[in-house]
């Protein structure tokens, strides 16, 4: 990593200091994001001392891929913004994973996520800039209050947080659907899901949110008879052909249907389609090398990886910066592994992955 890091507290205090126009900070929110961090803090450790510690979200990988993001020539000036000012082509590593704290066979519903690292990025105090999705457009809790209950919840019966007692005006009626509407997808290989950043993020000064979308044929392997069949297919996958995704913005066109700080809503994609605005190719290569799944565990995704001009946005992003950045410091501690940016391929591994 560049530059000192932050402590907990310094973390959260910046967090007051970004677009007050934009985001509105609710005044219990840093006492809930320490109250999120020390407990998820509290069960990586836990789960270390069964093994190496792992991400408390999406800790199973499926795999860990070079791509190559080639941003689009002759963007509108509107959406010319940040990494996708001028065209370019940058090197970048993506992460596809489950969403559960633990890993299960792949045939339970669950998030699938997309995590993307682009290298290289001049202006980025990370060197990197960072897309992190999931193949859902919108997510199932509100805000970092919320996020105290689903955890609280979560250790015991998770259906309790969306049905907390008899009090019909507590239901979180919403949010069941959402979480739902994740998990009831039928994924069969991670090359041929749509993802989505769900929380918004700058587009300079206009919030806009992300969507990977799979580009030409679907992959021929779609068989789910295995357990950890999306690692099988999504392997077999790239070791016969590349894959891509085109890399879309869609930017907030009204303030009312559109919020900032409730990621459980989805953006009309009527009222405000997404645009392409770089494409990312996944070339053939192979996923199974012990090292490349060493690299992949080490690696470290977060929304705050990246350049001022994609600064992330809402409550739950705020809660995002200090929890990444909170396990990526101690699971590498634990785990007596560096925690450093790769900035290229060249520099990434000596095997030559």
């Amino acid at each position: 990593m560049t530059g000192d890091p932050l402590s907990m507290s310094q973390l959260i205090s910046d967090l007051g200091s970004g677009t007050p126009p934009l985001e509105q900070i609710p005044t219990g929110e840093p006492a809930a994001i320490t109250t999120i961090v020390r407990a998820i803090e509290a069960r990586v450790r836990a789960s270390a001392g069964r093994g190496p510690a792992h991400r408390d979200a999406h800790p199973k990988a499926h795999g860990c891929a070079k791509a190559h993001l080639r941003v689009f020539p002759d963007l509108p000036p509107a959406l010319a913004v940040g990494l996708f000012t001028r065209p370019a082509t940058y090197e970048a590593w993506v992460r596809f994973s489950n969403g559960a704290e633990k890993p299960q066979g792949d045939a339970v519903g669950d998030g699938r996520g997309m995590a993307i690292k682009v290298m290289g990025v001049p202006g980025s105090p990370s060197g990197s800039q960072d897309f992190v999705m999931i193949n859902a457009p919108a997510f199932f809790v509100r805000n970092a209050a919320d996020y105290v209950d689903f955890q609280t919840a979560s250790a015991g019966n998770p259906l309790s947080f969306f049905l907390p007692g008899l009090n019909p005006f507590r239901f979180r009626l919403h949010e069941l659907k959402m979480a739902r509407a994740i998990t009831s997808q039928v994924v069969s290989n991670p090359l041929s899901s749509r993802y989505w950043s769900m929380t918004p993020l700058l587009l300079d000064d206009v919030p806009c949110k992300i969507s990977a979308k799979p580009v030409g044929p679907a992959s021929a392997f779609q068989d789910r008879t295995a357990e950890n069949f999306l690692r099988d297919n999504l392997s077999r996958g790239l070791e016969v052909a590349e894959a891509a995704f085109d890399l879309c913005v869609q930017v907030r066109t009204q303030l009312t249907g559109m919020p900032v700080e409730d990621p459980t809503v989805a953006w009309s994609e009527t009222d405000a389609p997404f645009v392409p605005v770089a494409r990312l190719t996944l070339p053939r290569q192979r996923l199974d090398a012990l090292e490349r799944i060493a690299f992949g565990e080490n690696l470290s995704f977060t929304p705050w990886h990246g350049l001022a001009a994609h600064r992330p946005l809402g409550g739950i992003n705020r809660v995002r910066r200090t929890v990444y950045e909170t396990v990526s410091r101690l699971r590498h501690e634990l785990n007596h592994a560096p925690r450093v940016e790769p900035s290229g391929f060249q520099t990434t591994d000596p095997s030559g992955l």
